[in-house]
């Protein structure tokens, strides 16, 4: 087993290193972390690594180009937008993700999110919080049961909504490009159809180039005006500032975001003031379990590239040639 490797994590959203340390030893690997994580800063920081974990930090081209000894380059989470896939593949490194550990806990999260939009709980809260317990003052809250859920994207988390969304009354529908409901009964729907026949919208679609700014000035006009639009998936999938407009004109019923374009955003922005928006942390994916199942997960990617061995989940396994099967 060689040793001596240094691995260099850009950031993390947990109070400390000691389970990538934990993980990483075994293969006498050192971590680094980071102290700031714009460009020129990782530039420097990834001449002298062996591999680099990054959770929300931009790993550019550049970064990748300047570590010549960078075996993995490795996401703690789902999302790849701040990878630069095609630049490692062309490096020959290996790119890995973990897509499937908080699928309970955003498909939870979502839930809970169009509970607290359409129960106006949010605003009940703030009111009676603030002094005022007067249902007067409440806008008028949706009964569940017999409302239509469009979800935008059909992968894991989406899926696991189904089942949780069905129990609690709902019809649910979904849209994606391959058409497939993947065993789940859904109809599925144009994404034009979905959101004009849908009470509540729910974004579960990774994002690209072609879909950014999904939710734009059009595509709000096919909903209907009392509408629920939810978002745990990216930011940038939705037109802010169109969203606020649609608010503004009371064509949208209520937006509850848990992700944002960018992050974190600028919460002086009118959008937040209104007791319609519904709004969390990027926390959908946070849960005890779920971090130390990402923190270790990750790591452990990291010790089989650098011990020779093919990782779970590669986003890129056509450069994997000289790695051994078995992970473990």
């Amino acid at each position: 087993m060689a040793d001596g490797f240094r691995v260099l994590i850009t950031d993390r959203a947990w109070p400390d290193c000691l389970i990538e340390q934990e993980v990483l030893a075994e293969v006498g690997a050192e971590v680094i972390e980071a102290d700031a994580v714009d460009e020129a800063r990782l530039v420097e920081l990834a001449a002298d690594v062996d591999a680099i974990a990054a959770c929300w930090a931009q790993v550019t081209p550049a970064v990748v180009a300047a570590s010549p000894r960078c075996r993995i380059v490795a996401r703690f989470g789902i999302g790849l937008d701040n990878i630069p896939v095609d630049a490692c593949t062309e490096r020959g490194i290996p790119v890995t993700f973990v897509p499937d550990y908080c699928i309970p806990e955003v498909a939870d999260h979502t839930i809970a999110l169009m509970l607290a939009s359409l129960r106006k709980i949010a605003f009940y809260h703030v009111q009676t919080k603030q002094g005022r317990y007067d249902l007067a003052e409440g806008p008028t809250a949706r009964r569940l049961s017999g409302l239509q859920l469009g979800l935008v994207g059909l992968g894991r988390i989406a899926r696991a909504v189904v089942p949780r969304a069905r129990a609690l009354g709902l019809q649910v529908v979904a849209h994606s490009p391959s058409g497939n409901d993947h065993d789940t009964g859904c109809p599925m729907l144009g994404f034009e159809e979905l959101l004009r026949s849908s009470d509540v919208v729910s974004l579960h679609c990774p994002l690209s180039h072609e879909n950014q700014h999904l939710i734009n000035p059009v595509s709000l006009g096919w909903m209907p005006d009392h509408a629920v639009l939810i978002n745990t998936s990216r930011g940038a999938l939705i037109d802010h500032d169109a969203a606020w407009q649609a608010l503004e004109q009371d064509r949208l019923g209520g937006l509850a975001l848990d992700v944002f374009d960018p992050e974190p955003p600028d919460l002086s922005q009118p959008l937040f003031a209104d007791p319609r928006v519904i709004a969390t942390p990027h926390a959908g994916f946070l849960s005890q379990e779920s971090v130390e199942e990402l923190r270790r997960r990750t790591a452990q990617q990291i010790a089989d590239v650098l011990n020779g061995r093919l990782p779970e989940h590669v986003v890129n396994p056509e450069v994997c040639g000289h790695l051994e099967p078995g992970s473990r």
